[in-house]
């Protein structure tokens, strides 16, 4: 096991993306990886690469490359949690069924081990594996399942207040998926995603790069 470290922020980014890979090549058979091949699919630097994996404490050769394995084996001791991480959802409407159809799939030590919603039609189901709980069961569910990560996928009128309550309950860590800026403790992480404004910045430089190749 790996001595715990505080990485930054774009550090660990980077780690969950180089897992992605490491798995990809797994599959695929390659027991070794070079800097330049974890580069070319993260949009970095073979530089970056290595510094990334020296900050971390993990070696390769320059002739030979990184273990694959044994490169993911190591990024899995300082992302996860041995039990793995879980997380609740708020909020089963499109996005939130979407989101766990994802995680049924994904092979990440994240589980989304409850959803809430206030709709009596949605309440007491499975989507995709995961039970729909009412609302007013929030604190209690999260106690139970001892869930750290929270998933807002309500309106934004309300996303606040549900990110409020999830922080009380023991959440440590949010992912907004509502399009506001939520106001919370600063001991609390959020990773605001907001997909209205980048599908409008992608909009506005393909514009632009259509009208240069015009």
């Amino acid at each position: 096991m790996n001595t715990p470290n505080h990485y930054p922020d774009r550090t660990v980014e980077r780690l969950c993306t180089y897992r992605r890979t490491l798995r990809r090549c797994l599959d695929e058979g390659k027991a070794r990886v070079f800097s330049h091949q974890l580069a070319a699919a993260h949009q970095a630097t073979p530089a970056q690469v290595r510094r990334d994996l020296m900050t971390i404490g993990f070696s390769g050769s320059p002739a030979r490359g990184y273990d694959v394995a044994g490169l993911l084996e190591f990024i899995g001791d300082i992302l996860d949690p041995p039990s793995g991480t879980a997380a609740v959802l708020v909020g089963v409407g499109h996005l939130g069924r979407a989101l766990l159809a994802h995680f049924t799939r994904d092979r990440s030590p994240l589980h989304v081990a409850a959803a809430f919603d206030n709709a009596p039609a949605k309440v007491g189901v499975d989507v995709h594996g995961c039970p729909v709980h009412p609302l007013d069961a929030l604190e209690r569910v999260i106690g139970e399942t001892r869930a750290t990560v929270g998933i807002v996928a309500v309106p934004g009128d309300v996303a606040e207040d549900i990110a409020l309550r999830l922080v009380t309950a023991g959440i440590r860590g949010l992912v907004n998926f509502a399009p506001v800026i939520l106001h919370l403790p600063s001991d609390v992480t959020c990773e605001d995603i907001d997909i209205t404004v980048s599908l409008e910045k992608v909009a506005y430089h393909a514009r632009h790069a259509r009208a240069h190749v015009a």
